[in-house]
């Protein structure tokens, strides 16, 4: 035997058994002994082991070195055994240690030949706890890994599959043994387009774990549902820094994202309906309410909303009728441009709609109308000709919700809601929802309905006690003009008046009743009937205010503003009276605009205080000026640079009153119009 030769042979192996790693963790000892019995080779590890260095355990007898006494016939007759035939022993042999101890060894013992025909014996010897130890961690590791509720794999270097477990088998229904070999992006391919395998070449070149990374996705066990998966990657190193691969593991995590889904849904739910809450029903107009329930739903609930009301309800005749019925879209909202808007009927116009339409049947029932699928048919259903359902296939509509307006017990109408971009049908749980946004709204739609009804009944009753025409009176030529405000629900209690006298005089009568509504434009009547009653007996304008604000007092609580002057043609003069209003302009001919200087007085309905009346020249081409504070008041100019705008554009002389009257309206009226106006001009003929 070539003792060299075989110890080089055996330092190589010792150092592929140190890159392996296990040998290291087991602490194999290596031993070699002649045909005496004497040690001719010593491992490292066996220093380690033993405690005897390699000077002091070579050419001893390994029996008297090793071996305890009571142990000599023993370990003889084992070691005469694997010498005689050959045949290797292992087993658990009691070894002492150079500290004195007896140590309990796994050892493996068997014959070796060199190529002398020589004969030697090597042990193999490891500690007995060390690899107990091993063996239950093996245990436990196998244990764990094949009955884990957990997937894991196994890796190399180039992200092929070494090892699955039954729980990854489970997760995308492969076989486990199918996984060995097959690159990671096929085999996870649920889990994105690489299959994280992006991430886990990361994870090899860094060393760094990707930890709980949350996947959703369909895997082949499961191809019908969303799952989700918390999925972690770390790198596997032996002892010396060797990269092994990947180990990778996905624990399904679906109850939880559902539960955080759902968690979620429910908070996006309560901050729609509050956000709801706020914004529907800040006034009382009814189109800006309709479309404030349209916006509320989209884009949360719905790509494109519609908010329809019965035209009958609108005019305030009985609800829904047994044929077709008419209504009027009040607002039709989109989360973007969109055919479907053009498909819908057009907002502030009533359209017949047949009684096979799916909102016909809503309103009908009283009862939401859920599509969650729109076929042709179904499409056809929702549109209102053929053309529109072309319209609606276009923008790809594939799921509807139709949700009564129910206020007070009568159905008002109903919001439609369709869905195109958002990729989900509508749900019970959206039908819900749209229900509990249709609820609060509709009180508000009611609100505003009612409302004006009311104020249109305001308006009609103003209007008809206005003056619908005057002629113009002996030596005058007198022009006037009412704008209501601009919003039809805000009715005030502006009027005008231009009465003949007895004798041949005339009285102009400018005034404002304050406040809004049916009450304003009643009190409005009866001051206008009681001015011209008073007129016609001769009084003067002090005299007429005082009458006035008698009347008013007994009307309490209502207030207002009146302006009355009385033009003598004989005498060429005004005289003008007051009542907390804002003062005429006198334009005279040929001279500047000025506003008149008279005592103000209160309002009428004030009482216990009397008023004055001041005279002022008024002859041929002169100009008066009435009007009320619905002309010149703004909410962010005073009063006083109001009046000098007016004054200023006064200056200017159009070819008629009625084109100075137009000019005023379009140059000093607040664009918001949010008060009436009365304007009235007179100019002594020349």
């Amino acid at each position: 035997m070539r003792i060299g030769g075989w110890g080089e042979a055996h330092r190589a192996g010792a150092r592929r058994a140190s890159e392996s790693g296990l040998l290291d963790v087991l602490g194999v000892a290596a031993l070699v002994l002649d045909t005496q019995g004497r040690i001719v080779l010593w491992s490292p590890q066996a220093e380690r082991l033993l405690g005897y260095s390699a000077e002091e355990a070579l050419g001893r007898f390994a029996a008297r070195v090793l071996v305890d006494e009571d142990d000599f016939e023993l370990v003889l007759r084992l070691f005469g055994q694997v010498m005689g035939s050959g045949e290797a022993w292992a087993g658990v042999f009691p070894v002492r240690h150079k500290d004195g101890t007896i140590r309990l060894l796994e050892f493996r013992n068997m014959r070796l030949q060199d190529d002398r025909g020589d004969f030697y014996a090597l042990g193999l010897a490891a500690d007995g706890d060390v690899l107990r130890r091993l063996e239950r961690d093996l245990a436990l590791s196998v244990g764990l890994v094949d009955q884990s509720p957990i997937g894991l794999a196994v890796l190399g270097p180039d992200l092929r599959f070494l090892s699955a477990n039954a729980a990854l088998e489970r997760m995308d229904g492969v076989r486990a043994a199918e996984h060995l070999g097959r690159p990671m992006g096929e085999a996870l391919s649920f889990l994105g387009p690489d299959g994280l395998e992006a991430a886990a070449r990361e994870v090899l070149d860094s060393g760094v774990p990707q930890v709980s990374r949350q996947v959703v996705g369909r895997s082949p066990a499961a191809p019908d549902s969303d799952r989700a998966w918390s999925v972690s990657l770390y790198r596997l190193d032996d002892s010396t820094g060797r990269v092994l691969g990947i180990a990778a593991s996905l624990i399904d995590v679906t109850d939880r994202y559902r539960a955080a889904a759902e968690a979620e849904r429910a908070r996006q739910h309560l901050a729609l309906i509050a956000d709801a809450s706020v914004r529907i029903g800040t006034t009382l107009d009814l189109e800006q309410t309709a479309l404030e329930l349209a916006e509320v739903t989209v884009p949360q609930l719905a790509d494109v909303a519609a908010v329809d009301v019965l035209d009958s309800v609108l005019k305030g005749r009985p609800g829904p009728s047994d044929g077709p019925l008419l209504i009027q879209a009040l607002a039709v909202v989109a989360a973007r441009p969109t055919p479907v808007v053009d498909a819908a009927d057009p907002p502030g116009r009533a359209a017949r709609y047949g009684a096979d339409r799916l909102v016909t049947r809503c309103v009908r029932t009283a009862r939401p109308v859920r599509e969650p699928y729109l076929d042709a048919e179904k499409l056809a259903r929702v549109a209102r000709d053929e053309r529109s359902a072309a319209l609606l296939a276009e923008a790809g509509a594939h799921s509807y919700l139709a949700v009564p307006l129910i206020a007070r017990g009568e159905v008002l109408g109903a919001i439609d809601l369709i869905r195109t971009d958002n990729p989900l049908p509508f749900t019970a749980e959206d039908e819900a929802l749209a229900a509990e946004l249709a609820a609060r709204a509709a009180v508000g739609i009611d609100n505003a309905r009612l409302y004006r009804q009311q104020q249109e009944t305001a308006l009609t009753l103003q209007r008809s006690m206005l003056p619908r025409n005057h002629h113009d009176p002996a030596g005058l030529d007198v022009v006037s003009r009412y704008r209501p405000a601009a919003s039809r629900y805000e009715v005030g209690g502006d009027w005008f008046d231009v009465i003949g006298l007895r004798g041949g005089g005339t009285a102009l009568v400018v005034g404002d009743v304050m406040g809004s509504g049916i009450n304003a434009a009643t009190t409005m009547g009866r001051l206008r009937t009681a001015t011209q009653t008073l007129s016609r007996l001769s009084l003067d304008p002090a005299e007429v205010l005082g009458h006035l604000d008698e009347i008013t007092a007994g009307l309490d609580p209502w207030f207002a503003t009146c302006v009355y002057a009385v033009y003598d043609p004989d005498a060429g003069r005004c005289r003008v009276s007051t009542a907390g209003h804002l003062p005429p302009v006198l334009i005279p001919e040929g001279g500047e605009p000025v506003l008149l200087d008279l005592p103000a007085g209160v309002p009428l309905g004030v009482g216990g205080v009397p008023f004055s009346d001041v005279t002022v020249p008024f002859g041929p081409g002169d100009r008066l000026v009435l009007y009320t504070d619905g002309l010149v008041e703004t909410r962010d100019d005073d009063i006083d640079s109001r009046l000098a705008t007016l004054l200023g554009l006064l200056r200017t002389r159009d070819v008629s009153l009625d084109a100075t009257c137009d000019r005023l309206l379009r140059e000093l009226r607040d664009p918001d119009g949010h008060d009436d106006v009365a304007l009235l001009m007179a100019r002594v003929h020349t």
